[in-house]
């Protein structure tokens, strides 16, 4: 019980951050190694992102936020969190999973709130890629073509949300924008962040599987005797 309200009191998403942060000592830690924090503050940041791509969308696309039946912004953005966090679905999409809520969230036809839905679908493809799992302990294992696969899915769908348009001709959602007055490529640097750390940790992940070998074999050839006292 003392682990779980532990995990439980991490601290809350660092709203711009400009500096390192790092979480308390907490008892689950006992079970991590320093490459599973290291795992563990990766997925941290990059739900941190998520969280700040969601309210981005939503600044730039309020009736989409308008459609959850938040009374304010800032509790639309707690409850998308909160969404993310319990694998908690957006209403009417239950039975769908991580790319195929991203493609209805994407899709013309759509009319529920697709701020919501795109940002949900992402973050359920990033979890499951890392089996589900945002906090890492010594016995997870992590599949680095997951890994690799969901960074790659998130520049498709980067490049879904500056392309895709309706009917009119109109984008789906605001993003970027650029102009003579004005430049917000803000999305596009959060999309970047995520891609980095997503790459970054896959290649981690099959370094981590090369080591334990080549440790392995340093500790024959070293012939290293253990302490007696």
């Amino acid at each position: 019980m003392v682990i779980g309200l532990s995990a439980c009191a991490s601290p809350a998403w660092v709203q711009g951050s400009r500096s390192p942060h790092t979480e308390e000592m907490s008892a689950d830690q006992l079970g991590q190694t320093d490459f599973n924090r290291t795992l563990t503050i990766a997925m941290r940041d990059n739900l941190d992102s998520l969280t700040r791509l969601l309210e981005k969308l939503y600044r730039r696309n309020p009736t989409e936020w308008h459609k959850t039946g938040a009374p304010d912004l800032a509790s639309a953005v707690r409850e998308g969190r909160k969404a993310i966090l319990t694998g908690q679905a957006p209403s009417g999409l239950g039975s769908l999973r991580d790319v195929e809520i991203m493609s209805v969230a994407m899709d013309p036809a759509y009319q529920g709130d697709r701020v919501g839905a795109f940002v949900f679908g992402m973050a359920d493809m990033i979890i499951r890629a890392h089996n589900g799992k945002i906090r890492f302990y010594a016995t997870d294992v992590v599949n680095a073509q997951h890994v690799y696969n969901s960074a790659r899915n998130v520049e498709v769908a980067s490049w879904l949300l500056a392309t895709r348009r309706n009917a009119a001709g109109h984008p789906l959602l605001l993003a970027n924008e650029a102009s003579s007055e004005i430049a917000n490529l803000s999305f596009e640097r959060e999309f970047g962040q995520l891609v980095g750390r997503l790459d970054l940790v896959a290649n981690l992940l099959d370094e981590n599987l090369r080591r334990v070998g080549i440790n392995y074999m340093q500790g024959l050839l070293l012939f290293n005797f253990l302490p007696v006292r």
